[in-house]
C-alpha cells in the first residue's frame, strides 16, 4: 500500500463509498499538489459509446475496448487520452506523467489536436477518457482519512485492463494484509 498520493498512484475506493460516480472504481491520479488539488481518470467505467462515433480518426490506435471510458464526473463534454511509448523517447503530441514510478514511465497523455498519424508507430496502448475526477486542495486527503478512498501503488498493466470490470477486484486482491480481503466484500452487503 502507497503511504501518500503520488501521480501514477491508485485511488481505490473503499465499500464505503456509495458515490455512484466513483462506486467500486480504480482511479489514476494524473496530476497532484498539495497546493493546488488531485485530477485522475476512473480506469474501470467503460461507456457504450464508441471511439468511432466522437473521435474516429483515434480509433485505429485505441487498445480494447475500443469505447470511450467514462474519466469522471468534471467535464465530461471533454476527451483526456492516456497512452503508453515504445520507447523511451517522447513523441511529438505526447506528454510523460511525472511522477518517478517505474509503473507510469512509459505512459502519458495524448493531445487529441494533434494528427494521429504522428503517434501511430510511437506508442503500444492507448485509451480515451470522457471526462475526469477532481479535487480541491486537501479534499481527496480528507476523503481517505474518512475511509473513502484506499491509496495504492500501481503496476503497469492497471490503466489498460483487459477487463475493467474485474480491476476493482484485481488490485484489491493483490494488496497485502486485511486489504486483499476486501476485494471479496459482495456488491450488494444486504444481500448476504
Amino acid at each position: 500500500m502507497a503511504d501518500a498520493i503520488y501521480v501514477g498512484g491508485l485511488l481505490v475506493a473503499t465499500p464505503l463509498l456509495d458515490d455512484p460516480n466513483f462506486r467500486r472504481s480504480v482511479v489514476l491520479v494524473l496530476e497532484h499538489d498539495d497546493d493546488g488539488g488531485t485530477l485522475g481518470v476512473v480506469l474501470n467505467r467503460p461507456s457504450d459509446i464508441t471511439v468511432t462515433q466522437v473521435l474516429p480518426v483515434w480509433d485505429a490506435l485505441v487498445s480494447g475496448p475500443s469505447v470511450l471510458f467514462e474519466g469522471g464526473p468534471v467535464q465530461t463534454d471533454s476527451a483526456l487520452a492516456l497512452a503508453v511509448v515504445l520507447s523511451g523517447e517522447e513523441p511529438l503530441g505526447w506528454r510523460r506523467l511525472h511522477s518517478g514510478r517505474p509503473a507510469v514511465s512509459r505512459l502519458g497523455t495524448v493531445d487529441l489536436d494533434a494528427p494521429p498519424e504522428i503517434l501511430a508507430g510511437e506508442i503500444s496502448q492507448m485509451r480515451i477518457f470522457a471526462g475526469y475526477a477532481g479535487w480541491t486542495s486537501g479534499q481527496l486527503e480528507n476523503e481517505v482519512r474518512e475511509g473513502a478512498w484506499y491509496v495504492v501503488d500501481s503496476e503497469p498493466g492497471d490503466t489498460f485492463h483487459p477487463d475493467p470490470s474485474t480491476l476493482w477486484r484485481s488490485v484489491l486482491r493483490r494488496q497485502p494484509g486485511e486489504l486483499a480481503m476486501v476485494a471479496t466484500y459482495p456488491d450488494d452487503p444486504k444481500l448476504n
